[in-house]
């Protein structure tokens, strides 16, 4: 999904448009590239989302999905990990899931790249919270750092490795800490 000129598109033109890698997400009237996850980014991606469906999706309390394309309230973006409770789930004609989410997620984690702006990633938490989402999570790999956001409430900071990390209610049972999320990038002998 490129822009070829300077004429702005309509949401419905972008989502016309064929995907493209990396993604591309619009927000404001703008089609915005996702950065190329590197391997920090990859690595807590690729482990977070099984980590959270073998609770939440095996109790069938949600479903978590990487990079899923999610549109709603004039954006459609394309959160690292897209989570959705599963009375939210949406399906198709024949009961599968479907290929469209036209509604928040119920829990947005992004992983920050190194060369991604923090500012827009917040940005774009702040609209899903906005917009029904009940948690987010930004995951800075670099700074070690997890900053969480509760729906209606502060961000809340957790940097020490034995802070276990809140989750939206529909994922009680579902137990992370910060050195769990930040041991994935270990290299073992």
């Amino acid at each position: 999904m490129v822009q070829t000129s300077n004429k702005i598109l309509s949401l419905e033109e972008f989502l016309a448009l064929p995907e493209t890698k990396p993604y591309c997400e619009y927000i404001d009237g703008k089609i915005i590239p996702k950065p190329m996850p590197q391997g920090k980014h990859s690595t807590i991606q690729g482990e977070l989302c099984p980590t959270i469906n073998s609770v939440v999706k095996v109790q069938k309390m949600g479903w978590a999905f990487p990079e899923l394309r999610c549109t709603f309230a004039g954006r459609s973006i394309v959160p690292d990990i897209a989570v959705f409770s599963w009375a939210r789930l949406p399906v198709d004609e024949n009961g599968d899931i479907a290929n469209t989410f036209a509604a928040a997620p119920d829990w947005i984690i992004e992983i920050l790249s190194p060369e991604q702006s923090h500012t827009k990633v917040t940005k774009k938490i702040l609209h899903a919270l906005n917009h029904g989402t009940q948690m987010g999570w930004l995951i800075d790999p670099d700074e070690r750092f997890i900053a969480a956001y509760p729906a209606r409430q502060q961000p809340l900071p957790f940097e020490e490795i034995e802070s276990v990390l809140p989750v939206p209610e529909f994922c009680q049972g579902l137990q992370l800490t910060v050195g769990d999320i930040f041991g994935w990038l270990k290299v073992t002998a």
